[in-house]
């Protein structure tokens, strides 16, 4: 029998190149919208769709007993597509409550349900200043301007990492680019493609301890050597076709 995943954020940019791939691998995925419309595009990519309001949390914790999933994945955000700066003031707002309120309320269900192992995205530039590259052991930042993002973020890496018996994994991802974001070429610090961050959270499933691992390009900011050791990640990873 396939192993079954739940996908939280199927539909999103980074949701919807992780699909398909859990999908050509053999899982059984089962991936959640917030918009019932969605649903037909979750199913021809290879995933049973859950419509689902990640705030309710009994609707959540309805949906993960009745799948019982091996592996969780939270891939959830809330930001506009072209991260216009007018509108992203607000959207941090949204996005921080997501990933505090989202990510205790799905790992409080993947408990209930016996889950295995959890992953989910975090962010990679929230370190706090030290001597760089940062490895996933430094401290992040308390005096990151964008504080906002910062305690959702560490919100978040305490849920997923701290709701034992499930073995938790924080990806953190560089500025997404490539399709379905805001940009087709890298930019900033530490970015990293998209479909390269999906292969991550795929070999995340099966491979490496329970903890934080840098998911970027290669850069001077934070470094990827814990991910390539220990997830066999290349980000140069590209889906073929």
């Amino acid at each position: 029998m396939s192993t079954t995943v739940f996908l939280a954020g199927a539909t999103g940019a980074l949701g919807s190149q992780l699909v398909p791939l859990l999908a050509g691998a053999g899982y059984r995925v089962f991936g959640t919208t917030r918009v019932k419309e969605r649903a037909p595009a979750l199913e021809a990519a290879g995933a049973q769709p859950v419509v689902l309001d990640i705030f309710d949390e009994a609707a959540v914790e309805a949906a993960v007993t009745r799948i019982r999933p091996e592996i969780l994945i939270d891939m959830l955000t809330d930001l506009p597509k072209d991260l216009n700066p007018e509108a992203m003031p607000a959207a941090r707002v949204r996005n921080a409550r997501l990933w505090r309120e989202g990510a205790r309320i799905l790992m409080n269900a993947a408990r209930h349900a016996g889950t295995r192992r959890a992953l989910a995205q975090s962010l990679a530039w929230h370190y706090a200043p030290g001597p760089e590259p940062h490895g996933e052991e430094d401290a992040l930042g308390t005096t990151n301007p964008d504080r906002t993002s910062l305690e959702g973020v560490l919100a978040l890496e305490r849920a997923v990492l701290d709701t034992p018996p499930v073995e938790g994994i924080v990806l953190r991802y560089g500025l997404l680019y490539g399709p379905g974001t805001s940009s087709e070429r890298p930019e900033g610090a530490c970015p990293v493609h998209v479909e390269a961050a999906a292969h991550a959270a795929l070999l995340a499933i099966g491979k490496g301890r329970p903890g934080a691992y840098n998911v970027v390009d290669d850069n001077a900011f934070a470094s990827t050597e814990k991910a390539r050791r220990e997830l066999g990640w290349d980000p140069a990873f590209r889906r073929a076709g």
